[in-house]
């Protein structure tokens, strides 16, 4: 080849046709082959969900309102990513929701925002039925209730001869959570029996005693004071079935002369009097919701 060819272009890019590098050269007979398209993978991360009322309420004043913080504190709590709404993460201060719809989690612990909502700790004193009106005339629950314009409804029961904490509440949903055994909400009791009491009766309890209605276990048990002749005992357990703790300690030889409920899930009675009710604090509210798994 002469020296004035060298350097002259052949009309191609070498190594290939125009534009493909690393594709056939023209006339060798063979196309070349386009990659195949790879199909979109599906995500298995959870779609995001728009949580956004354009009716409702800016998301940091529902939460300034309801007690976490100045206006300012809910904000940074939005941008940091603590706050959820509907099992959401919000990041936007610009978030309107519903406040009676949507449900609200703070660090992971559910804010109340409907105003409407009532929860009491109420001490039923002895001789009160847990009805809201007896038919047979005898003083209940409802007879405590009469001044009031919400209308309350107890949750669960305590046995007329038995006093204590008895929650009131207009919230039907967290209700019946609290009431239901398979969220095991517990309930703490104090019961006055007859001593002494032998070592061996905590585990008989936590293994179970056979009922006529089926077997029925405590959480826990132990002895908080003792005289020659009595002992005052602790029990704490999720069952709600009627005269349980009457009916368990009957059962292994030592019935009760007096019982109290003292505890319900987070909420405790402490010093509130025989016949007097308390609204419970926001931090009792959200335990409450958070040991019913809302």
């Amino acid at each position: 080849m002469s020296g004035s060819n060298r350097g002259k272009s052949n009309g191609g890019p070498r190594g290939g046709g125009r534009g493909r590098p690393g594709g056939a050269r023209r006339g060798s007979g063979t196309r070349a082959q386009r990659p195949n398209r790879v199909a979109p993978q599906a995500s298995s991360a959870k779609p995001d969900i728009d949580v956004h009322d354009p009716d409702g309420v800016r998301l940091q004043k529902l939460l300034a309102a309801a007690g976490v913080g100045s206006r300012r504190v809910c904000e940074d709590l939005i941008s940091q990513g603590r706050v959820e709404v509907d099992g959401q993460v919000v990041r936007e201060l610009g978030v309107r929701i519903d406040p009676l719809r949507q449900s609200v989690h703070v660090d992971g612990e559910r804010v109340q925002l409907d105003e409407s909502r009532v929860y009491l700790a109420f001490n039923k004193p002895l001789g009160i039925v847990s009805t809201m009106h007896d038919e047979l005339g005898r003083p209940s629950v409802g007879d405590y209730l009469e001044q009031r314009k919400d209308r309350l409804f107890h949750v669960g029961r305590l046995d007329q001869d038995t006093e204590g904490l008895l929650l009131l509440t207009n919230d039907g949903e967290l209700a019946n959570r609290l009431q239901h055994p398979s969220y095991g909400v517990p309930k703490t009791y104090v019961a006055m029996i007859p001593g002494p009491v032998p070592r061996a009766l905590g585990k008989q309890l936590r293994d179970g005693v056979e009922l006529e209605d089926g077997k029925a276990a405590v959480d826990s048990f132990k002895v908080v004071d003792s005289t020659p002749g009595w002992a005052l005992v602790e029990v704490v357990l999720h069952e709600g079935r009627k005269h349980i703790v009457r009916r368990m300690l009957e059962a292994v030889g030592h019935p009760v002369e007096s019982l109290t409920r003292t505890d319900v899930g987070p909420v405790r009675l402490g010093d509130l009097r025989p016949g007097k009710m308390r609204p419970l604090t926001k931090q009792e509210v959200a335990g409450l919701y958070k040991a019913a798994g809302l």
